[in-house]
Parts: C-alpha cells; sequence; structure tokens
C-alpha cells in the first residue's frame, strides 16, 4: 500500500487528510471509531495467510466492507451532511489527487525499459540499491522504485534466493532514501509547506541517513553474497543476454521531471483562486496540478512504445490493487487522525504526553519513536504534522532552538514507513511488482519479521547516536 498510505500520499497530498480529520472532534470520539480501520489492516495481514484465493479475488470487496462498517455508522451519528461533505473531502482532496499522482509515476516509470540482461551479483544488486537511495531523494520513493524494481528482479531472475533482494529494497530506495529531501517523502514536503527550508533536511538528516544507508547496504552485501555462495551454480538465466545497456522509452525520462515538476508547483505557487465543491476548497494550483498530472499519464500511454511496455511486462494489477486498498484506509483512518490531534484530550493522549518531560521539554528520542510506530501502520503525512504541532508548530524555532526534535520527528516518520507493507505506498506497490513476476514475498507478518530484526536494531543505535 505508505498500503498504509503515506508516500502514500507522496509529497504533501497528506495534508487535506489532516484538514478533514481537524473538522472531526477527536476529543468526543471513542476508541471503536478506529476499528474499521483496524480490520482493513488485519485483513490485509491475515487474509492472504488463511484465505489467499479468497482475498486474491475479493480483496476489493472485503476493503469495501471495511469502509462501509465505518462510513455508515458514521452517517447515523454524525448526520448526512457532514458525512456526505466528507465523502467528497476524501474524494476530491485526498483519493483522486493520490491515485492521479501514483498513477502518473506508475505510468511514467513503467514506460522506461532498461535494456540489457544485468547478472545478479551481490556487488551489482548493491549498486543498484544505492542508486535508488539517491534518486529516492530527487525523484521521490514511488518514482525510484517503479523506475527500479523491474530491472532489479530481472537481473535476479535466475537466483534461488532473491526475496532478500526485494525486502531491502523496500527497505533502502522506497523508504529511507527519501528522507533527504521534500520531494523524496510526503511528510517533509509538508514540512516545507508549513516554512521548513528545502534544505533544511539534508543538512540535519545526513547522518542518521547515512548511517542507516551505509548499515543496511553493508548487512544487505554480506547477506546476498552469503545466499550467494550457498546457490553454487546458478540456473540458466531466463532473460537473454543484448549487445549493451540502454534506455527505451525515452519520452518518458523527459516526462518524469515534468512530473516533479507540477507537485513542486502545487506547493509553491500561492493562488487566491480556490474552487468551492460541496464544502472541499480545492485550490487553482492543485486543479492545475492534477490537470497536468493526468496529461502527463495520458502522453505517456500514447507515446510509449507497446514494445516497451512488453518488455516491462507492465501491466495494471499493481496498480489497482493498491487503488483498491488505499480507497478503504483514506476513508477508514479520518477518525484515527482525528483522535490523534486531540493531542492530550483524546483517546490517543498517552503518546501525546510521553513525548514531553517533567519540565515541559520535548524529547527527540520519544519523538522518534512516537512519529516512527504510528507512521508504521498510519499516514506518516498527517502524522508528521501531529507532532511538528505537538512540538510547537513554529518552524523557525523547531528548525533552530528545538532542531533535534524536528529531526527526530522526521526520522521516525520517514524512516519506520519501511516498518510493514502499509507504511507507505511504494512498499505495497513494489511488493504487488514483484509477485507479479514470480517473487514470492513474505507475508504482511513475514515481512515484518524481517523488518524487527533488521531495521528495529538499527533503530535503537540510531536513538542512541543522534536523538539522546
Amino acid at each position: 500500500m505508505r498500503a498504509g498510505r503515506s508516500a502514500a500520499l507522496l509529497w504533501g497530498l497528506g495534508a487535506p487528510v489532516a484538514a478533514l480529520a481537524a473538522e472531526l472532534d477527536g476529543r468526543s470520539l471513542a476508541a471503536w471509531w478506529a476499528l474499521p480501520f483496524a480490520g482493513v489492516l488485519l485483513s490485509i495481514a491475515l487474509f492472504p495467510l488463511v484465505a489467499l484465493r479468497t482475498w486474491h479475488h475479493h480483496y476489493g470487496k472485503i476493503t469495501a466492507a471495511w469502509a462501509l462498517a465505518f462510513f455508515v455508522p458514521f452517517v447515523l451519528v454524525f448526520g448526512p451532511s457532514l458525512a456526505g461533505a466528507s465523502l467528497v473531502h476524501a474524494l476530491l482532496a485526498e483519493y483522486i489527487p493520490f491515485i492521479v499522482l501514483l498513477t502518473a509515476l506508475f505510468v511514467v516509470a513503467g514506460g522506461i525499459h532498461i535494456r540489457g540482461n544485468l547478472h545478479g551479483s551481490p556487488a551489482l544488486n548493491t549498486g543498484i540499491l544505492a542508486i535508488g537511495a539517491v534518486l529516492a531523494s530527487i525523484m521521490g520513493t514511488t518514482g525510484a522504485s517503479v523506475l527500479l524494481i523491474r530491472p532489479l528482479v530481472r537481473a535476479n531472475d535466475n537466483r534461488r534466493h532473491k526475496v532478500h533482494v526485494v525486502v531491502f529494497f523496500i527497505f533502502i530506495v522506497s523508504n529511507i532514501g527519501g528522507s533527504l529531501t521534500p520531494l523524496g517523502d510526503p511528510p517533509l514536503f509538508l514540512g516545507f509547506l508549513k516554512g521548513v527550508e528545502f534544505f533544511w533536511t539534508l543538512r540535519h538528516l545526513l547522518p542518521e541517513t547515512a548511517f542507516m544507508l551505509a548499515c543496511l547496504l553493508a548487512l544487505f552485501h554480506a547477506l546476498d553474497s552469503w545466499y550467494y555462495k550457498r546457490e553454487g551454480v546458478l540456473p540458466v538465466d531466463t532473460t537473454p543476454d543484448t549487445p549493451r545497456l540502454g534506455l527505451e522509452g525515452g519520452i518518458n525520462v523527459v516526462l518524469l521531471p515534468v512530473v516533479v515538476g507540477l507537485v513542486l508547483m502545487s506547493g509553491l505557487w500561492q493562488s487566491p483562486v480556490v474552487f468551492d465543491v460541496v464544502g472541499t476548497p480545492v485550490p487553482l494550483p492543485s486543479l492545475v496540478r492534477d490537470i497536468g498530472l493526468v496529461a502527463v499519464t495520458v502522453l505517456s500511454l500514447r507515446l510509449t512504445a507497446a514494445k516497451v511496455h512488453a518488455d516491462n511486462q507492465f501491466s495494471w494489477g499493481p496498480m489497482v490493487e493498491v487503488a483498491k486498498l488505499f480507497a478503504g484506509i483514506f476513508l477508514t483512518i479520518i477518525p484515527v487522525i482525528a483522535m490523534l490531534r486531540a493531542g492530550t484530550e483524546g483517546p490517543f493522549a498517552a503518546v501525546v504526553r510521553a513525548v514531553t518531560g517533567p519540565d515541559g521539554q520535548p524529547l527527540p528520542a520519544m519523538y522518534f519513536w512516537a512519529a516512527g510506530v504510528l507512521s508504521s501502520f498510519l499516514d506518516n503525512a498527517p502524522t508528521y504534522l501531529v507532532f511538528f504541532n505537538t512540538a510547537g508548530g513554529d518552524p523557525q524555532q523547531l528548525m533552530t532552538t528545538l532542531a533535534p526534535t524536528l529531526a527526530a520527528i522526521s526520522a521516525g516518520a520517514v524512516f519506520m514507513g519501511a516498518n510493514s507493507y502499509i507504511g507507505n505506498a511504494p512498499n505495497l506497490m513494489v511488493k504487488a511488482i514483484a509477485e507479479e513476476r514470480g517473487v514470492a514475498m513474505p507475508s504482511f507478518f513475514g515481512y515484518m519479521a524481517w523488518s524487527c530484526a533488521v531495521l528495529l536494531p538499527l533503530f535503537v543505535i540510531v536513538t542512541f547516536l543522534f536523538f539522546l
């Protein structure tokens, strides 16, 4: 899914979620309002384990059932007026922009074919992960993930052990690599819109990010080398060799920075023109962005040669899966975010109190873990915003006096999106693409076993090195 939807809400598209949640009084909500959201998450986790065939054919219906389990009581309790306005808001301000952006990245990056048969040695695999980590902060975690996952899987198509390759790809490219600029991940873009300088994260998160990436790349190379030696003589490579490496679908190389430019434009362009659609404000820059992204998507589909899509084994399956699952998550997460935003007066008061010391000063280590753990399962963009405001909400103070606190919030929200498949939208998309190409990806809990074993010890070390 950040099937948890936050890269899900790539580059700041999570802001409308927080705005809608703010209209609900989280103080008056009982904890059971979070049950439908929990039901979606548990369905994603358990159905593939106990009823894989049922889930494969009916995951859209199951997700829709949980969405109705939230929306019908919501209508009865809060009335059709607020419920209808909330639904329109969720569609126009959240879901449609999210899907439009994700589809544009999926189509454009999926229209770039890296020609040539790379052979998945430990050195080559580590190199691709390192390149992806750099690209993630330039073109976003979703763009980098969709661009590189296919050639990486193809390079390892004759390897017996390749699940770990995709798992580390999710850790590095789909999450942690996007922590250095606002373009990389939604919470950082949200901070940028709130007044955090564009290069602040690069200056203040570089040590933490470099440490995490260096450790993960070293661990991956050691593990991949061990597997590689165990495999001995590899089976015949199913991908034919080609004379040289190269790129096909060059028009998409041009269109990709157009996508990035449209997203940046929507954040930087301040226009007084706002359209009101059933109570939902639609700013002109957002409308221009979405129309532009649709145009880019159509242009890519029309101009990309059929052979490029065929060579990439491009299909709509992964995009359809993400779209259906996120539809349920976008709707059912509304009361959860509202309860978080209620702060010390809401059901999650203990979480908010835990990040502040007895002297009233913020505790960076606690902010890192609180923002991170919640971002592992919730949308990390509004989660970031909640703790940004909890820490005072003044960007000038957070960038200077409270810089360790802002760094902790930023790192927690971005890094720990890798903890589960639903922590970030690219996670689920990479999983779906890999499975479509024959990689037997671990279950929801199987993936979390990897993240707990690899990531959590590193997060503990990061806490002691940088946030205490």
